[in-house]
């Protein structure tokens, strides 16, 4: 198999490092002393702590001696990605270090760890049946609709929203609540998701009055503190969003330029599920990898959507994927005839490319 321009870029730039290495331990090998010297000077000069943000870090001088052995590490590291991938068939979907914003030494570390943690801080699966006798499903559904245009109306990002329903299901989990306050926790949990996903959120008055002034100011902070404290401030939690963007980045490993129409399409289908709540039995990784299993077999019938690569970045086989992969597209058809079209008026938008409005041809059913 043919090694991609990508593959050999990397290799010729991991050669030159090296290379720069070696002329860095030729002109200091003949001075011992000035090599202690150095080494001193690189204690003195090291910072100890955590990994500091892609966006702020800069090239550091290949003459330096501690650098010598993490770049060998990163030569050895991406040799054996770039091997492997060669041979199962498998796109290197990190082979691109020179984007530090990628974080690409370090993505498979962090989407194992945050795949290890979408098992923990779970909402329960049946909290409606066992402990919720105000509200319903379809109450749940209406919120969280309403929430979506919430989010339309004050143009926040994706994850606030996302957040914001995983706050929501994983308080009612085991709080009880009475359907008047229902709305109130909800547009809590939009403030408090908002407060930790944007970079601007909106002001407590103004969730306050999109509520027409149901609730007071006092009544949304006081509301606030008890969601708080009962998670005990851990907002930082895997949901479906987290996973969409790799599998996405995965899905389009092979293409040129990136398919808009995919994205927009991944992440309309992936919203559909925030509003049923018997989509809260899934796991967030299963429910993204079905996303785009069906999004690409929405756009392009020609074509098995499930390849190699995507199989390897999402640790799911197309079996595996079938019954979620159905219950997806049954909500893309809208067979049950839901009445809530937040969702499907924003993505039906042109903005979002109208992918609302698309279907495949075929039932997916005749890939199983």
């Amino acid at each position: 198999m043919e090694i991609s321009p990508a593959q050999e870029d990397v290799k010729e730039m991991l050669a030159e490092e090296l290379s720069k290495i070696r002329m860095g331990e030729a002109q200091d090998f003949t001075s011992p002393a000035k090599l202690e010297g150095k080494k001193q000077s690189d204690c003195h000069g090291t910072r100890e702590g955590g990994v500091a943000d892609p966006r702020l870090l800069v090239p550091l001088s290949t003459k330096t001696s501690g650098v010598e052995r993490p770049l060998k590490k990163e030569e050895s590291e991406i040799s054996e990605k770039l091997d492997a991938s060669v041979g199962v068939s498998v796109v290197d979907i990190d082979s691109n270090i020179k984007d530090l914003q990628l974080c690409s030494l370090y993505a498979p570390d962090i989407f194992n760890n945050i795949r290890a943690k979408e098992l923990d801080q779970r909402p329960s699966i049946d909290y409606m049946e066992k402990l919720q006798h105000d509200i319903s499903p379809s109450m749940r559904g209406i919120l969280i609709d309403w929430l979506v245009e919430v989010s339309e109306e004050y143009t926040l990002v994706p994850d606030t929203l996302y957040l914001t329903v995983n706050l929501i299901d994983r308080f009612l989990s085991q709080n009880y609540i009475e359907k008047q306050r229902l709305q109130l926790l909800g547009v809590t949990c939009m403030l408090i998701a908002s407060k930790y996903e944007e970079i601007c959120a909106p002001r407590v008055e103004e969730f306050c009055f999109i509520t027409d002034n149901t609730y007071t100011r006092g009544e949304v902070l006081k509301m606030e503190s008890q969601v708080l404290n009962f998670l005990h401030f851990h907002l930082s939690v895997p949901t479906t969003k987290s996973f969409l963007r790799r599998f996405i980045q995965a899905a389009q490993a092979s293409c040129k330029v990136p398919c808009v129409e995919l994205e927009f399409l991944a992440n309309y289908l992936a919203e559909l599920t925030l509003v049923e709540y018997n989509f809260l039995k899934l796991l967030p990784s299963l429910i993204a990898a079905s996303v785009v299993f069906l999004a690409r077999w929405t756009l392009n019938q020609s074509d098995h959507p499930w390849n190699s690569t995507l199989e390897h970045y999402t640790s799911y086989t197309a079996s595996e994927l079938k019954t979620t992969v159905l219950a997806l597209e049954d909500l893309q058809l809208n067979t049950d005839g839901c009445c809530l079209n937040a969702i499907r008026d924003k993505y039906r938008q042109q903005k979002f490319k109208s992918v609302a409005t698309l279907t495949s041809v075929q039932r997916v059913s005749s890939l199983f």
